[in-house]
């Protein structure tokens, strides 16, 4: 069924993608101990591949499509987004977005995390770093929190623009979240600003994700020549999370909740 160019899912999709993107959580779970001083991002691409093709029989989406090379994408520090696993060890006080793509019987699961590299009694990531990945996160909770049916998209982006500016950081513009089903990338596409009451209506069976980019200083990016690999433009750090989202007859359903919870951060449900 559609609501113009938006597929409504039905309970039984919903419930394929609720387990595509179990898994695709689980991968971001399996790999957070990994995450230290000294390794490499390629290393860490080598073993979520291994996870997802050799424990989950999953397939990784990310390889191959519209020529990306990876399983994961793995943004360090300054870069947005699309960060191209690599050699280059992580060092301590290092923030770093690990973001996972697979398909299970068809369907697709898509989440991302941030984490933190380093040990506290070596070095922590600076003041500034970690509330600019705390308050990501916030901005996108805050606009899963919004989703029910009846409101819009512009809720959604209005609620996260106020958490990122609030705290004086801003919102990435040329980036956006998507619909997502047996299509990777599909409509609805989900800006992570916007003005209250505009934009697409909410209806139960919608799906698409929320993977706010907020950078620490000015919104601006820029491409660099791999064609892939996004960073800020004035050299800021930069932090992004993204979830799973089904409308539901009363609000929402996460579904890539981390199945090792939430720590410091805020739980999300209804």
């Amino acid at each position: 069924m559609m609501a113009g160019l938006v597929e409504i899912k039905t309970e039984s999709d919903i419930a394929m993608l609720r387990q595509a993107g179990k898994l695709a959580a689980e991968v971001l779970s399996m790999i957070a101990a990994h995450v230290k001083p000294g390794i490499t991002t390629n290393q860490l691409d080598k073993l979520c591949h291994d996870y997802i093709v050799d424990v989950q029989k999953a397939i990784p989406v990310n390889i191959g499509y519209n020529g990306y090379p990876k399983t994961v994408l793995t943004s360090v520090n300054h870069v947005i987004c699309h960060g191209i696993p690599s050699d280059k060890p992580l060092k301590n006080g290092d923030i770093v977005n690990i973001d996972v793509a697979l398909t299970k019987d068809g369907w697709h699961g898509d989440t991302s995390r941030m984490y933190f590299v380093g040990q506290p009694e070596v070095a922590l990531p600076s003041v500034l770093a970690k509330r600019l990945v705390h308050t990501a996160y916030e901005a996108m909770r805050a606009g899963i929190l919004k989703v029910r049916p009846g409101a819009t998209l512009g809720d959604v982006g209005y609620a996260i623009q106020s958490i990122a500016h609030r705290e004086g950081f801003s919102v990435v513009r040329e980036y956006s979240g998507h619909g997502i089903g047996k299509v990777y990338h599909d409509e609805p596409q989900v800006l992570h600003y916007g003005q209250r009451g505009e934009g697409l209506k909410l209806e139960p069976g919608m799906v698409f994700t929320i993977e706010p980019m907020i950078n620490a200083g000015k919104r601006h990016s820029k491409e660099l020549p791999d064609g892939w690999t996004v960073v800020t433009k004035d050299h800021s750090l930069s932090a992004q999370w993204e979830h799973m989202v089904a409308v539901t007859e009363t609000g929402f359903e996460v579904l890539t909740q981390w199945p090792d919870g939430y720590g410091a951060y805020s739980p999300l449900s209804t």
